[in-house]
């Protein structure tokens, strides 16, 4: 299993550019869809003009689909947060488009700034909240598409956490 020691030993996979292969018009591997939001996150054309805040809920819009998956971007206004959530059988790639994000896990809290992105298979327990002052954009992509969003207890993630004994 990784940890976080291991990723300062190693360094970060998808910070090493050029392992990375262009995405192609369908992706089918997790380099791929990383690829695929990169892409998306550096054509601002393609959704800067969608973005919209709304105080009363996270706003999102569908901004993609393909052969099993799909793309959404989401609006955080400050204090705005998604509760503490998997994604079921889906896998996914977060990634800050502008502002920053908070990420809160079992293993602890991390700040996500325009740039970021987290990677992220089925089961992963998390909450994204908006901690700052400023609005955030965030994009997700979903393999296969988000079909739910089990909501989860902060009590019921702890006993999650923790080994089983005989």
């Amino acid at each position: 299993m990784n940890s976080d020691n291991d990723l300062q030993i190693a360094g970060d996979i998808l910070e090493v550019q050029h392992l990375l292969q262009p995405p192609r018009e369908h992706p089918v591997t997790v380099a791929e869809f990383v690829g695929l939001a990169r892409a998306i996150a550096a054509d601002r054309a393609q959704w800067e003009h969608l973005v919209e805040y709304d105080a009363t809920s996270r706003w999102y819009h569908r901004l993609r689909t393909g052969p099993g998956y799909e793309v959404w971007l989401l609006s955080w206004v400050p204090g705005q947060g998604s509760g503490l959530h998997d994604h079921g059988r889906s896998s996914g790639v977060l990634t800050v488009l502008e502002g920053t994000l908070t990420e809160r896990t079992e293993r602890g809290t991390r700040a996500l700034s325009a740039g970021a992105q987290r990677v992220f298979a089925p089961g992963y327990v998390h909450e994204v909240v908006n901690d700052a002052l400023e609005p955030a954009v965030s994009l997700h992509v979903y393999y296969p598409g988000l079909t739910e969003m089990p909501m989860h207890t902060a009590a019921a993630a702890a006993c999650e956490a923790r080994p089983v004994t005989a």
